[in-house]
């Protein structure tokens, strides 16, 4: 049985620097008039917001730094070996790092060639570190932005520290309403009705407790 590297895994859920974060232009509307943006000088729909994401140069660097015997593996394969992608050209894999192993999954969002599988397989690795912590409050904001653009609306301070939350839950596989009640037997409220330094500190105390326990 491989052993597990806690501290290799805690590294990883480390903030990256700024100038590993580039910016994601988001239209507030997928029909938003397109035109010269003046915060990324990109040419997209506006007004736009802009998204920081890590990309695939940024992970791979993460990655290696943590485990330089990382691997990933697709969880089909062809007769010649070659991964086989889904009926929506995405691609599910493997990703193996400090002794632990967890899916991931990519998609190559309208690209085509040899341009597509390179976007697939960069945007898994992306999407299988999240699930390791490796920024994954970067993902948490641009997930909850494309649902709060389906109602007309954008996520607040605190929509974005519950969203962090639950997906802390996830990453620790913490049972949700007994998180709520050490929460609300620590700040006497819940949630919701808290401050979201509160809740940032919660989560913060919850890497913790996690921290400990796996060392």
């Amino acid at each position: 049985m491989t052993e597990v590297d806690f501290d290799g895994l805690k590294r990883l859920r480390e903030p990256f620097a700024p100038n590993q974060i580039g910016k994601l232009p988001k239209p507030f509307k997928k029909d938003s008039p397109k035109g010269n943006c003046p915060e990324c000088h990109g040419y997209h729909g506006l007004p736009a917001l802009h998204l920081d994401f890590v990309g695939h140069a940024a992970l791979t660097d993460r990655l290696l730094e943590v485990d330089p015997q990382w691997s990933w593996k697709p969880m089909a394969v062809n007769e010649h070996g070659l991964p086989i992608y889904d009926q929506f050209g995405g691609l599910w894999i493997w990703l193996t790092i400090c002794g632990v192993t967890r899916p991931g999954y990519g998609f190559a969002d309208g690209k085509s060639g040899g341009n597509a599988i390179k976007e697939a397989i960069g945007d898994a690795l992306r999407n299988a570190g999240m699930r390791f912590g490796a920024a994954l409050d970067l993902w948490h904001k641009g997930d909850l932005h494309e649902a709060e653009m389906e109602k007309g609306q954008q996520p607040t301070e605190m929509d974005l520290a519950l969203g962090e939350l639950q997906d802390v839950c996830v990453l620790y596989q913490l049972d949700a309403p007994k998180v709520s009640g050490e929460f609300y037997a620590q700040f006497k409220k819940p949630p919701r009705q808290a401050t979201v330094k509160q809740v940032k500190d919660f989560i913060s105390s919850l890497h913790d407790k996690h921290s400990k326990a796996a060392s």
